[in-house]
């Protein structure tokens, strides 16, 4: 008798419609058919003899196909007369350190890092991203990188509107004068913008699109991402706003910059003091596995959600928003894509965001 053995790295996620396989070891996802999970878990009980035994000759066809993608794949492998006891299973739970692991600050005005940065060090904040809706120069990229030179900061992510004077001089002294910066994303630049052939130490960007800040909490599968890390958060926690703090343009503090409550104002409130608040971390727990309609779909582990826009329909009876991320046209139902903003059923939510 032979028998299968998945991975452990391996994770099945079942939808309405389509199962996802992810490899969270070399970080890709592959969809297939609903029939395909019924027999990984025969499998997972019965030898392979016995499961194919159980088809007629034409489905047999079918099951041994599916047996050779598991196997061309490398999501398993056969052993003769049991299953191997030297893979066991991988263990979903979360454990992060850090208090914060990101913080979003949509800014006005640079000068408020001063005041952060004693904040970020406390919190043992990783990633730091500033979006300005305002150009910045080469002295303001250099002066935020030089506050937190010393920083427990992993990097920094900057999103800046393009201007003319970016050109190979700016790029030099800007690769030259930083150090924590990791990736910078100009946007609104003209189609015959800024190019370089040059190699910086940090991610260079230039986005056609006049980007604003509620351009965020799109779904789409070009954002999906199966890395081992991440999938094990969603699995535990909300994948946007766990562990997450914001700032938005008029300094309150927030889960998120584009979230309606506030709790408090960073002149006066410090980020320790904003996290004390009974109602800061309600999302926090809040995994696809309890939202609507994202329950029932295979991507809810690779996909980011976003309580900042939803479509607004169901509400837990303490009140928390467990409604479909408003900007996702997905349906796992009939796994088809729509453009999200067409639907008709979204028009009174997206009426209600202003978008």
């Amino acid at each position: 008798m032979r028998y299968f053995n998945l991975f452990s790295t391996i994770l099945i996620t079942k939808g309405a419609g389509r199962i996802l396989i992810s490899d969270l070891q070399r970080n890709i996802s592959e969809l297939y058919p609903l029939e395909f999970n019924e027999m990984i878990e025969e499998l997972k009980n019965l030898s392979i003899e016995e499961v194919l035994g159980m088809y007629d000759e034409e489905s047999k066809k079918i099951a041994q196909e599916y047996l050779d993608i598991l196997l061309e794949n490398e999501y398993g492998f056969i052993t003769e007369n049991g299953w191997d006891k030297d893979f066991p299973a991988l263990s979903h739970e979360y454990s992060e350190p850090s208090v914060i692991t990101d913080i979003f600050i949509e800014i006005a005005d640079i000068s408020m890092l001063d005041q952060l940065k004693i904040s970020i060090e406390n919190l043992e904040i990783k990633h730091l991203v500033i979006y300005s809706s305002k150009s910045f120069t080469v002295e303001d990229f250099i002066y935020i990188d030089k506050v937190f030179k010393s920083s427990v900061l992993s990097g920094i992510e900057i999103f800046s509107p393009f201007y003319e004077e970016i050109n190979d001089t700016f790029m030099q002294n800007l690769n030259q004068g930083t150090e924590r910066i990791y990736n910078v994303i100009f946007y609104n630049c003209p189609k015959e913008s800024f190019k370089t052939k040059d190699e910086f130490r940090f991610t260079l960007n230039f986005v056609e699109d006049h980007l604003k800040i509620s351009s965020c909490g799109k779904v789409d599968m070009k954002y999906f991402n199966t890395n081992l890390p991440k999938v094990l958060e969603a699995i535990n926690h909300n994948s946007c706003l766990h562990k997450k703090i914001g700032i938005d343009k008029d300094s309150h503090i927030k889960n998120c910059p584009l979230m309606q409550e506030s709790f408090g104002n960073i002149r006066n409130v410090s980020l320790e003091e904003a996290l004390q608040h009974p109602d800061f971390k309600k999302y926090w727990n809040i995994t696809k596995d309890h939202i609507e309609v994202c329950k029932d779909c295979e991507f809810r582990y690779i996909c980011t959600d976003c309580r900042a826009y939803t479509e607004s329909s169901h509400y837990a009876p303490n009140g928390l928003d467990l409604s479909k991320p408003l900007k996702c046209g997905y349906n796992p139902y009939t796994n088809e894509w729509e453009e999200w903003s067409n639907n008709p059923l979204k028009q009174k939510a997206i009426h209600s965001y202003s978008l």
